[in-house]
């Protein structure tokens, strides 16, 4: 362990901000759930229809977790936020442990250190405890968030301890992953292969009833039963995984030589394939991972959304605030809550927007883009290759998330009729969408430094479009967002004028990313 406190210290501040991030992020998670659920549903009434409602929906199960004491506000706090909750934990503990790991050997740094007077664990043992270090914060938030609301502590400990220790199996198998590959990239995909895994064994054996949850971690943590009779024995099984997983990542690592892994690289063809012959091809190859993967995710969701049907009224309950948010005072109810559903799907689908967009920084980052235009390549063609795979993968996977919406109403109804509309309703917020990977590859183009406002950008619409007609926000802060001159459709009619200019606007951001990058060196923020 020598040296082990000086790689603390030097991770711990590389890592302040995304730990604190990822932190207050997951705390809100499950604190914003409590006040949630009381103000949506003010009356004892309207509360137990909403949970007979979604202990009955199958869909909701499967996307959240077995039903257990819905009726209680506790019960609703774990049972929406505890899946999601250990997914992100997870995917903390993946970050962290990657960045320190491999990414450091591919990069050289690490060689670098440990040329110094350190152990050759070191490194490893450092960013296991820093990741260890921030599932406990995660968990301290959890808990003492919910404890300060008034929900009673041994749910809120059960929470917080839960989550923190799921964290750090998955952080055990991304340490584990580590020693397999010989770049980040793979070991990251490994590990997010796992959580979705362990996602969908808890998602098919609660809705089956059956024993698969038992091999999740995530399945683990639900067992538990926090706000429902608390139990700590499934707990065992989360230390009990994480102590082998750990073992069997160091013993890894004692038998793989520095800067590979066991598995070896495989060779790379003896010459590129037709989808390796152009730039499109290339970012194609890059990217597809991300647009299946995206796609799938979003016409799951939409099925999750369009299996509520007709039943709309028990679900959002009898509330100004809900009412606002989910109806919005136009149209019908049905038809204003699938307005608003298909909002949100078009906002999370430009979670993969943005981070398509981002991809070329990557690839500049990381030096690939110095050989490439080294060849006849021009800095042009390879540019509009990622932008292309960015709003194609756009359409996609908004595409995918409105017909899946379309496929759960109608399998829950029985009416097809409404397919198309619910379909339009997502590719109506299309344009908005790519408005955000516009602006994203005109920073990315500009200065890449701040290229994270593309994010930021997409934090604004969320909190603008679902909160500020009930926050009261200024009209003019509102208009900022894109999504905004859209309309609802189907509950309004199709602004066909608006929509048109908000495209127009998203075409020309990306013109001027196009140009901005043409005008400036590479590796230049």
């Amino acid at each position: 362990m020598t040296g082990l406190g000086v790689f603390l210290r030097a991770f711990a501040r590389r890592d302040r901000w995304m730990v604190l991030a990822f932190v207050v992020g997951i705390t809100i998670l499950y604190w914003s759930q409590a006040p949630s659920v009381e103000g949506t549903y003010t009356t004892r009434k309207a509360f137990e229809e909403a949970a007979a409602m979604m202990e009955s929906n199958p869909a909701f199960i499967a996307m959240t977790g077995p039903a257990r004491a819905l009726d209680t506000t506790g019960g609703q706090v774990a049972w929406q936020s505890s899946a999601f909750g250990a997914v992100v934990a997870g995917l903390m503990s993946m970050f962290l442990i990657g960045r320190h790991t491999r990414a450091e050997e591919e990069s050289g740094r690490d060689e670098l250190l440990r040329s110094g007077a350190v152990s050759r664990r070191t490194p490893m043992t450092a960013a296991l405890v820093v990741a260890a270090f921030a599932n406990v914060l995660v968990g301290i938030g959890v808990a003492s968030s919910l404890v300060a609301y008034g929900l009673a502590v041994p749910g809120a400990l059960v929470l917080g301890v839960g989550v923190a220790w799921t964290g750090l199996a998955f952080g055990a198998v991304a340490l584990f992953a580590t020693q397999l590959t010989t770049s980040t990239r793979a070991a990251y995909g490994i590990t997010g292969g796992v959580i979705g895994v362990a996602y969908a064994l808890r998602a098919v054996g609660d809705v089956s009833g059956g024993g698969l949850s038992w091999l999740s971690p995530i399945g683990w943590y639900q067992g538990m039963h926090a706000y429902s009779g608390e139990r700590w024995w499934p707990l065992l099984l989360l230390v009990a995984f994480t102590a082998l997983v750990t073992v069997a990542a160091y013993a890894a690592f004692d038998r793989r030589d520095f800067g590979s892994g066991l598995w070896p690289s495989r060779p790379g063809p003896t010459s590129a394939g037709p989808d390796l012959r152009s730039a499109l091809g290339l970012s194609w190859r890059l990217q597809r991972g991300s647009v299946i993967g995206w796609t799938v995710g979003m016409l799951l969701g939409g099925v999750a959304y369009g299996s509520i049907g007709d039943d709309v009224k028990s679900l959002i309950g009898d509330s100004a605030i809900s009412r606002d948010i989910f109806v919005g005072g136009a149209g019908a109810l049905v038809d204003s809550f699938y307005a608003t559903a298909a909002l949100m799907l078009a906002l999370i689908a430009s979670g993969f927007t943005v981070s398509s967009a981002l991809r070329p920084r990557t690839e500049e980052d990381d030096g690939r883009l110095e050989a490439l235009v080294a060849t006849a390549l021009p800095r042009s063609r390879w540019w509009l290759g990622h932008m292309l795979i960015t709003a194609a993968g756009s359409v996609v996977v908004v595409t995918a998330g409105g017909a899946g919406m379309g496929i759960g109403f109608a399998l829950t109804t029985g009416d097809w009729g409404r397919f198309g509309d619910l379909l339009g309703s997502t590719l109506v917020m299309l344009p908005g969408v790519l408005v955000l990977g516009g602006l994203t590859g005109l920073l990315v183009g500009a200065r890449p430094r701040w290229s994270v406002l593309g994010w930021l950008a997409l934090l604004f619409c969320v909190v603008v479009l679902m909160f500020g007609k009930v926050l009261r926000f200024p009209s003019w802060l509102i208009d900022l967002s894109p999504f905004s001159h859209l309309g609802r459709f189907p509950a309004e009619p199709v602004a066909w004028g608006p929509l048109a200019v908000v495209l127009l606007v998203g075409l020309l951001l990306g013109t001027a990313g196009l140009r901005a990058f043409l005008r400036r060196d590479l590796s230049c923020s």
